[in-house]
């Protein structure tokens, strides 16, 4: 298929109804995620395709882009570039969850981004740092609890979100700074009362960890 053809089918699964949901998630697209990986599943990885749809700047189009691409031949540049215009929080999402992370730049590109002016931007350098809290080798994860104890609570809400991620991570993974992560937690009351449905794990720090630990001890 042509970048045409896709965008034209695309335009096919264009529900409003699904469009209203998505706008008000700040996400420009009418269909379905379902719907979007099934297109992707059936066009494979199309590198070229891939490169063009994300190109025509059509929200769902960059979607299905980052679905049918190749990380590994994507260039740090080039992803950089693909972030800083990935404005849509569901294509900003999916580029970092589907692509970032399955690069061999992820480390260089998480240093890259973990300090930068634009916070949507800064939020995926936290987000790789979450993944590299797991295997903390060359991080400092004491100057980690430093920087989220006194940014947190000012932050943008995406960056936000991103390094509350990250304190639940090493609170979860590390026993030796698991009481000041919850320390903090505590004190700054970050996502303290969001909206947990039933079943789920609440995203207030505290709460999260100590509900991994005790899922883990079994």
């Amino acid at each position: 298929m042509t970048v045409d053809e896709v965008l034209a089918r695309i335009a096919e699964l264009d529900d409003p109804k699904v469009r209203a949901v998505n706008e008000r998630h700040g996400d420009d697209h009418g269909v379905k995620l379902a719907a979007l990986r099934s297109l992707a599943k059936g066009l494979g990885t199309q590198q070229e395709l891939a490169r063009n749809l994300w190109g025509a700047g059509d929200t769902a189009g960059q979607l299905v882009a980052v679905l049918i691409c190749r990380p590994r031949d994507l260039g740090e540049q080039e992803l950089d570039d693909m972030l800083r215009h990935a404005r849509s929080p569901k294509v900003n999402d999916w580029l970092v969850n589907y692509v970032v992370r399955r690069s061999p730049l992820a480390e260089a590109l998480r240093l890259r981004w973990f300090d930068d002016s634009d916070p949507v931007v800064a939020s995926a350098g936290w987000a790789l740092t979450t993944d590299r809290a797991r295997k903390p080798q060359g991080l400092d994860l004491a100057e980690l609890l430093d920087t989220i104890e006194r940014d947190l609570s000012g932050a943008p809400a995406r960056l936000q979100w991103a390094m509350n991620h990250t304190l639940a991570q090493i609170g979860i993974e590390h026993e030796e700074h698991r009481a000041r992560a919850i320390d903090i937690g505590e004190r700054l009351r970050v996502l303290e009362d969001y909206p947990t449905p039933p079943g789920c794990t609440s995203p207030f720090a505290p709460v999260w960890i100590r509900e991994i630990v005790a899922r883990k001890a079994g």
